[in-house]
């Protein structure tokens, strides 16, 4: 086997670098690619591959997903992927051979064979990239060194590229030690209150267009009606809201920037630009590069803020590297993770520059373990505090010009930070038609086993006599040392002793097999009989779900013995938190900084986890009576894949958006709530504006919204079609599967295929994966590949012929421009699931509910089809009950074409090839 080698030694390298050789493997739907050192070609068929690979290990492009597509549960390869995060770290990078080509400058792959060159020429010039890195060098080698140990394929070559001894140095993945410190300054005063108006907007946003880029009226319109948001509100509780609808095109992401940027700047103030997926945080976040084109700058004025637990937590990474002296595993993951947290920007864990491949290529509980799931944060108390990656984010946000952020979290933060002067007083939701999901799940309760058995470790720490380190021993070893007196500590052992009423651990496992310890598992075992008794099926794999009426005396009576519990364990909760705040006033001279800080914070989260568990036990006690008005309740147990995930009660809002508008909204003093699909468009009432102001919260607050509607700039008469097939049973598989197969072909690929079940879409992947490999269309999947959404959508913009699969997370929010994506096909009418909320929903707003659902999903899909001017697109609904109602949802003067599948297969051929 000819080798693949490192460019000769030029002096420059500590020692010459040592030759590597490998072969390559590209896995397909039909068949593999193996590709060896002296170029020569095999193809094999799946089990041949994984039985070769054992003899001579391969290089590969993300090992899970090889593995996965060869049938296989696992791999042992040499993963560039693993070589391109260690060599470049916080680097993005698309997972394939094509990706690797396109950043390391190497020809772009046309075919699996040439992909299998590029993954061998990628490592060559990896290797090379460290030989002459100007990274320590030593650091580097040790780092290499703890994970060979581990079992790291790459160890020997990376050692020898680096030309560093194979040996071990203290503290090898201690990075948190290479952070800097950070220094915290007072809080910022209040901002002023100068109004930003039409004229001034307009003009910020010629400014960050710049010159001779395009110019859209609707844009500079767009900006003007925004800016009312930005005016002094006259009352309090009465925020200046925008309901602003800008069909795609217009630039709407620019058009709030150019006044939220001006008023942030003029008024010493901060906004907030809050979106429902990570995708569209990226999105601005690079808009904003117009802002700030200085690094500096926009470093200093910018932060994406998410939830706590999307960052890493360095004392979880410290504990998780000390672990690894009782054994090395885990080291290769821990090591790659090394090297990111010295060069990530923000530490952010989950959509920000840690590769999104990387998690999977570990699997998922390997960075939950390193986040702050948990809310076991000790604050000042914390080693790590003045490096925090959590904390430096929440402190630059308070004085930031701007902070991308999510829906759930400004919810939550309003919620927990209520009258405590910290809030931001401007807000812009974007993707604003998701405001009422982020609300429903924000503001609603949950008396679940997993809920209860996550409260009990975080008061008792682990079970099982297994030694704790760290914060998981529990809430005395946290907080312990700051109670101070016996009176406290007395408090803090009936907390302890209130916590073992919750659900412990193989609580789930009793469940099934009876034996229920304490009153919150006695009440979660009668919930599981209720509902196995009322449901039609009890052997469904889903999850299954009952109302609450009428229960039962023995479910009545477990659920008084619980709520007595919770009552038992919420006092002292509040006690204590009364305890602690109590320190601050007769302490006041004493208390150092870092004390006071961990006081506060010790004191917010008790009565945080106070009120939580008052919400369960006002839940329990309601049981036997009426439901209170705005509320539905259900039971019900939750599975996945036909297994029992978790069992409990759920108590939602009928209207969401009315906690929303009261946490939120009326605290606020201006807020734009934005979206491409904020209005229903029903046959008998166009221009419906009711329909964003009940799911915006609008009709909640005195004051009314100003409205704005900005139509697309795109001809979409001229540039689409819409094409609903009338004869294929969207009740047989193997029909639907066909119409996908025949359609995808049509277009060539760039064809995105919508589900309304995950199990339809695995059963069509199933069937259509092959001839479509045979075809040399790559076809991905949502809920088959072993990658998430995001890196899904990231290769399907990337690779012009690519298909996509995929449900809700697909159909929303993803943005790809170009013929990448040609061709949309829905297997169905995407109605609700009518399921106990939605029932209660239904009665609530009216019989048009459904409807309006339906049509604001197919907006959504359809929307996706043309991201730029000169798109063309085709979108195919597979079910031919499409009632004509729905089809307002597309824009008018589009033709919606009735026809059968032979005919919408050619039309779709011809229009796309024009």
């Amino acid at each position: 086997m000819v080798s693949t080698s490192l460019p000769p030694y030029d002096g420059a390298m500590t020692t010459p670098p040592q030759t590597f050789t490998a072969p390559a493997l590209v896995a397909g739907a039909r068949q593999s690619i193996w590709l060896s050192g002296d170029g020569e070609v095999e193809e094999l068929a799946g089990a041949a591959a994984v039985t070769r690979a054992k003899d001579e290990t391969p290089i590969v492009c993300h090992a899970l997903a090889t593995a996965a597509r060869l049938g296989a549960k696992s791999l042992a390869a040499y993963d560039v992927l693993e070589l391109f995060a260690f060599t470049r770290p916080a680097q993005f990078c698309l997972p394939t051979p094509g990706g690797l080509a396109t950043v390391l400058n190497l020809e772009p792959p046309g075919d699996s064979i040439d992909g299998a060159l590029v993954l061998q020429q990628a490592a060559q010039a990896l290797l090379a990239e460290l030989s002459t890195t100007k990274e320590n060098r030593e650091r580097l080698g040790a780092i290499a060194f703890v994970m060979a140990q581990s079992g790291w394929k790459w160890g020997p070559p990376v050692l020898a590229a680096l030309g560093v001894p194979a040996e071990s140095t203290g503290g090898a993945l201690a990075a948190w030690q290479r952070l800097p410190e950070r220094e915290d300054g007072p809080n910022p005063p209040p901002p002023s209150d100068h109004a930003i108006g039409a004229d001034a907007a307009r003009a910020q946003l010629a400014e960050l267009i710049g010159e001779g880029a395009e110019s859209r009226p609707q844009q500079f319109d767009y900006a003007a009606a925004a800016a009312k948001a930005f005016v002094p509100r006259q009352e309090a509780d009465m925020p200046r809201l925008v309901l602003a609808e800008a069909g795609t095109g217009v630039g709407k992401t620019l058009g709030y920037i150019a006044p939220a940027s001006l008023w942030a700047r003029k008024n010493g103030g901060t906004v907030w630009l809050s979106t429902y997926t990570r995708n569209l945080q990226r999105q601005i976040d690079g808009e904003l590069n117009r802002l700030y084109p200085d690094p500096a700058q926009k470093r200093r004025n910018v932060v994406v803020r998410k939830g706590r637990e999307n960052y890493l937590c360095l004392l979880n990474f410290e504990d998780a590297t000390k672990a690894l002296a009782t054994g090395p595993g885990g080291a290769v993951a821990l090591g790659l993770i090394a090297r990111w947290v010295e060069h990530s920007r923000d530490g952010d864990m989950v959509g920000g520059d840690f590769p999104s491949w990387l998690a999977t290529l570990f699997g998922g509980g390997t960075i939950a373990s390193l986040t702050d799931r948990r809310g076991e944060c000790i604050y000042s108390a914390c080693r790590h505090y003045s490096k925090c990656f959590i904390e430096r984010s929440r402190r630059d946000s308070m004085t930031a010009e701007i902070v991308v952020a999510n829906h759930a979290l400004v919810m939550i933060r309003a919620v927990l930070e209520a009258g405590s002067g910290q809030l931001p007083l401007r807000y812009v939701f974007d993707e604003g038609h998701h405001v009422f999901d982020a609300a429903d799940s924000a503001f609603a309760a949950h008396v679940a086993g997993s809920e209860g058995a996550e409260l009990r470790r975080w008061l008792l720490g682990s079970e099982g006599g297994a030694r704790s380190r760290g914060r998981a021993r529990g809430l005395e070893a946290r907080i312990g040392d700051l109670i101070g007196d016996d009176d406290g500590l007395a408090v803090q052992q009936n907390i302890l002793r209130g916590a073992r009423a919750l659900a412990a651990p193989g609580w789930l496992t009793r469940m099934a097999e009876g034996g229920a310890r304490g009153p919150m598992e006695a009440f979660l075992a009668q919930v599981r009989h209720v509902v196995l008794a009322r449901v039609d099926n009890d052997r469904s794999p889903y999850g299954l779900e009952v109302s609450v009426e009428e229960p039962d005396d023995e479910l009545l009576q477990t659920a008084s013995e619980a709520a007595a519990a919770f009552e038992a364990l919420r006092r002292p909760m509040l006690d204590l938190g009364r305890h602690l705040m109590a320190r601050l006033d007769n302490e006041a001279e004493d208390l150092d900084t870092s004390t006071r800080l961990r006081i506060e914070a010790a004191s917010r989260t008790l009565k945080r986890r106070a009120d939580m568990v008052q919400a369960w036990r006002a839940m329990l006690l309601d049981l036997g009576q009426a439901t209170p008005e705005h509320f539905v309740d259900w039971f019900a147990i939750e599975r996945f894949g036909g297994r029992e995930r978790d069992i409990g009660m759920h108590r939602h809002w009928v209207d969401p958006s009315q906690p929303f508008a009261e946490a939120v909204l009326r605290q606020a003093h201006g807020v734009v709530i934005t979206s491409a699909t904020l209005r229903d468009n029903p046959p008998d009432m166009p221009d419906d504006w009711r329909s964003a102001e009940v799911r915006t919260g609008a009709m909640h607050l005195a004051l009314p919204a100003e409205r704005a509607s900005l139509a697309s700039p795109f001809d979409y008469p001229g540039a689409t079609r819409i094409l609903v097939v009338r004869d294929v049973n969207r009740n047989r598989p193997n029909d639907v599967a066909a119409a996908y197969r025949e359609l995808f072909l049509a277009a060539g690929g760039g064809a995105l295929g919508l589900f309304t079940a995950i199990q339809r879409l695995r059963a069509t992947h199933e069937k259509i994966a092959k001839p479509l490999d045979e075809a040399g269309i790559p076809l991905l999947a949502q809920h088959v590949d072993a990658m998430d959404t995001g890196t899904l959508v990231d290769i399907f913009r990337a690779e012009e012929n690519t298909c996509l699969l995929g449900t809700d997370a697909v159909r929303d929010g993803v943005d790809v421009p170009g013929r990448s994506l040609r061709l949309i096909v829905f297997d169905r009418v995407p109605w609700p699931r009518p399921d106990i909320l939605h029932r209660a929903r239904k009665q609530n707003f009216g019989k048009g509910y459904d409807d309006m659902i339906a049509r604001l999903r197919l907006k959504q899909a359809y929307g996706r089809l043309l991201r730029r001017a000169d798109d063309r697109g085709v979108f195919v609904m597979l079910d031919g009950m499409l009632p004509t109602r729905l089809t307002t949802a597309f824009p008018p003067g589009v033709e919606i074409q009735r026809m059968g599948l032979a005919e919408a297969i050619k039309e779709t051929r011809d229009f796309l090839q024009d």
